[in-house]
């Protein structure tokens, strides 16, 4: 088994990715922040289990955990040989002229002395360094891509009953196949502007990509890892709620963001530059004006070749875009909490009840503006009304309900 097991929670992604979304498993890879052996070992034991996508609604992630390890047992599998890490390597030879590859190679011995000799270790070497300089066109499928990003120049908007400015932010989104753009402007670059962006993008377009590309942003990407990014559990969970995949681009890896940096500099050249002489006093406002020029954008005809974004958009992407949910996505905020003696977790300087055999367990926290859901193993056990009252007590009636259930029992 390739590194240590994730989360079941992660691991329902992978298959939701690669089941619903149909994606590769180094795409699966990217977007889960796992290994690509990591993948490919969980699809095999989902298969091996005889199991089924969609899973039972009914499966906890305890009886999934149960069901794809079920296998293990006994003396450990003899492992192959540890793969050096080229990328890392090709850069140390970059940044010290006097580093050589059979230096590397001992200190990749001494801290593997299973590892690979030193003739196989440099052929392994060449090889990947040939297919990192392959340079390949990417071919955006209809439907498939989304990128988005912030543009890095803002749009003043004015108090009107001061007059100080304070600097707009403004929201990117370009379809890969057919250029279509969206833009709208945001008062800052918080998780709220960000998820709202990516819903009212999709209302915009009237559906949904099968995959969302943003540029290792920090408000969605938890950890900007240059192989594996995490996502943000907000981010992600929203990304489920619309049945899409995010994909975040690889640092310092230009070709994986060229759609969208293309995106943001005709925004700028064609919106922000064209209103540089209006003030604005709301974003509201600002939002109407924007509105007006992106459509001009959309229908502007192209110089090298026939049509407009509008028009390949409603000839390519619009026929396969996913149909939008029922409902909107209520944005919420996750974090951890350790259950109290009391049985109790503290949230927001407020307390709130959960089942007393979790006492001193860490639970997880999904909160929205309104309900704050309490989560063990993946299984709701707890649901309150958001209280604002600092150090007041909840006792949601769920939670309340469960603990006398268990008491009697």
């Amino acid at each position: 088994m390739p590194g240590k097991r994730v989360s079941m929670r992660k691991t329902r992604e992978v298959l939701r990715l690669y089941f619903e979304l149909k994606l590769g498993q180094r795409q699966i890879a990217r977007s889960a922040n796992l290994s690509q052996s990591t993948v490919h070992e969980y699809l095999r034991r989902f298969r091996a289990a005889g199991l089924d996508w969609p899973l039972p609604a009914e499966m906890s992630e305890v009886d999934l955990e149960r069901k794809l390890f079920a296998a293990d047992s006994g003396a450990a599998k003899p492992r192959s040989k540890i793969l050096p890490d080229f990328a890392a390597i090709h850069e140390e030879l970059q940044r010290h002229k006097h580093t050589t590859l059979e230096l590397l190679w001992e200190e990749y011995r001494a801290a593997h002395p299973d590892g690979y000799g030193y003739s196989r270790f440099c052929h392994h070497y060449q090889r990947w360094k040939r297919e990192r300089d392959l340079v390949l066109r990417q071919e955006h499928r209809p439907g498939e891509k989304l990128f988005v990003d912030w543009a890095g120049d803002t749009m003043p908007v004015y108090d009107p009953a001061t007059g100080e400015a304070y600097p707009a932010q403004l929201f990117v989104a370009v379809l890969g196949a057919s250029n279509y753009t969206y833009a709208e402007p945001a008062a800052d670059q918080r998780m709220a502007s960000w998820i709202g962006g990516h819903v009212r993008c999709f209302e915009f377009l009237g559906g949904c990509p099968q995959l969302v590309v943003p540029d290792n942003t920090r408000t969605g990407v938890l950890k900007a890892c240059r192989y594996e990014p995490d996502l943000n559990p907000t981010y992600q969970e929203m990304a489920l709620h619309y049945g899409v995949g995010v994909l975040p681009t690889r640092p310092r890896k230009p070709r994986d963001k060229a759609k969208v940096e293309v995106g943001v500099q005709i925004a700028e050249r064609w919106i922000l530059a064209a209103l540089r002489h209006v003030r604005f006093f709301s974003l509201a406002e600002l939002n109407r004006a924007i509105r007006e020029l992106l459509d001009k954008l959309n229908q502007r005809p192209f110089k090298k070749r026939d049509g407009s974004r509008q028009s390949l958009f409603l000839e390519l992407d619009r026929p396969v875009l996913r149909p939008l949910p029922g409902e909107r996505f209520d944005l919420s905020e996750w974090s951890q909490a350790t259950v109290n003696i009391d049985y109790h977790i503290q949230f927001d300087k407020s307390f709130y009840c959960v089942p007393y055999q979790l006492a001193r367990q860490t639970v997880e926290v999904r909160a929205t503006p309104s309900t704050v859901e309490i989560f063990h193993q993946g299984k709701r056990i707890a649901s309150h009304v958001r209280t604002r009252n600092p150090s007041a007590a909840t006792s949601g009636r769920s939670a309340k309900n469960a603990t006398r259930r268990d008491r009697r029992s």
